[in-house]
């Protein structure tokens, strides 16, 4: 897997979206929206995503933690993408915040949140499963 590895909720929405921008606002989690190189105060999810075609895809970190960062790009409605660096995630314990970070958003949009190796979205490793509501481990990782 490489050190950003894409994070997903397939099948979303215009309101999945705006869900997850009134999450970031509830939880208290750091944030910075931008277009560009521009910052901008966060606007509602209907105007991001109904940018001109030729306009810069616009950007939103989220700091779960003030170790852990994790980058949404808006690309399209039908699903919310974004990525995380592996390195930020060393240790049980910021392991745990990321997993309660794919918690929230999971239990917020009552969908799953996929974890795929970069690049690759036919094989992920972690998945929010909204039945169990717990985050598993679908893959093992490779052997050395």
């Amino acid at each position: 897997m490489g050190a950003l590895p894409d994070a997903r909720v397939p099948d979303a929405s215009l309101e999945d979206w705006q869900e997850l921008l009134e999450l970031v606002a509830e939880r208290g989690w750091k944030y910075q929206y931008s277009e560009g190189e521009t910052v901008l105060p966060l606007p509602p999810a209907q105007t991001v995503l109904s940018r001109q075609a030729d306009a810069e895809c616009p950007e939103l970190r989220v700091w779960p933690s003030t170790e852990m960062l994790a980058i949404f790009r808006f690309l399209a409605a039908e699903e919310i993408d974004f990525d995380v660096d592996l390195r930020e995630l060393q240790g049980q314990e910021r392991l745990d915040v990321f997993c309660r970070f794919l918690r929230d958003i999971g239990r917020r949009l009552g969908k799953p949140v996929l974890l795929d190796p970069e690049g690759d979205y036919r094989h992920p490793v972690l998945k929010f499963d909204v039945e169990a509501d717990r985050v598993v481990l679908l893959a093992a990782p490779p052997v050395i």
